[in-house]
């Protein structure tokens, strides 16, 4: 049985300080940063609405208030839920204390500060068809040393992370989109400060997670020179 995505929610993570982009974006929270005077994180939410999904939540943290203004004057036609931790709770920590706005099984998370050009539809398919309990889009790349690196058997089938190695120049990454069943949340604990990259997958290792090897690169904002890297790229791709 097929995962419609309309019926499916997405999570996207807002929290992050961001403080090694404040040198060029310090009156608002990362994800909210300009791309072609249109917020990131619309950018975000316009490609998932492309594929059909309708229902986003929005894990926020510093700087929530930005956020919240922005989509409270927000017309498009989806639904947008807001989560504001109480406290900085990490990746993991954010979806776990947004549990009870996610009502759909498996759901969608993404990063809020990059961008990846996904097939959704056939990644959602690549999950259903193997009983995932988590599938992760990873892109190959020659920087892998910025990142870690995503080992899998000739399945797809995920046997490894390698985090951020000096020695490390290519290999395939994480691209920051997952689907992930509801089971995950017995995975992290509530109120605690945790992380999906480091705490929480590597421990899913032994439980059915899937690799979707995607062609297109990601591109992230997290420092000047990267955000501006994303800009050029969105001032000529056909995406905004």
């Amino acid at each position: 049985m097929g995962i419609a995505p309309e019926n499916t929610d997405v999570v996207i993570l807002c929290g992050g300080l961001g403080t090694r982009l404040r040198a060029s974006v310090s009156d608002r929270p990362k994800p909210m940063a300009d791309i072609q005077q249109t917020p990131f994180v619309q950018i975000l939410i316009e490609q998932f609405r492309g594929f059909g999904f309708r229902r986003f939540i929005l894990c926020t943290g510093y700087m929530s208030e930005v956020v919240q203004s922005y989509f409270d004057a927000y017309t498009g036609d989806v639904d947008i839920v807001i989560s504001e931790e109480p406290k900085p709770l990490g990746t993991a920590g954010a979806i776990r204390y947004a549990q009870a706005h996610i009502q759909s099984d498996p759901f969608l998370t993404t990063n809020g500060d990059s961008f990846c050009a996904v097939p959704l539809d056939r990644f959602l398919g690549f999950h259903a068809a193997r009983a995932a309990q988590m599938s992760m889009v990873v892109t190959a790349t020659d920087q892998s040393q910025e990142y870690g690196s995503v080992g899998m058997d000739q399945t797809g089938r995920i046997t490894h992370f390698q985090e951020k190695t000096q020695g490390l120049q290519s290999g395939l990454v994480n691209a920051g989109i997952y689907l992930l069943q509801q089971h995950i949340f017995h995975q992290i604990p509530p109120g605690t400060r945790c992380s999906l990259e480091l705490d929480v997958f590597p421990k899913l290792v032994e439980r059915c997670c899937y690799a979707y090897v995607n062609a297109a690169p990601v591109y992230d904002i997290g420092t000047p020179e990267r955000l501006a890297r994303a800009q050029a790229y969105f001032a000529t791709a056909n995406v905004i």
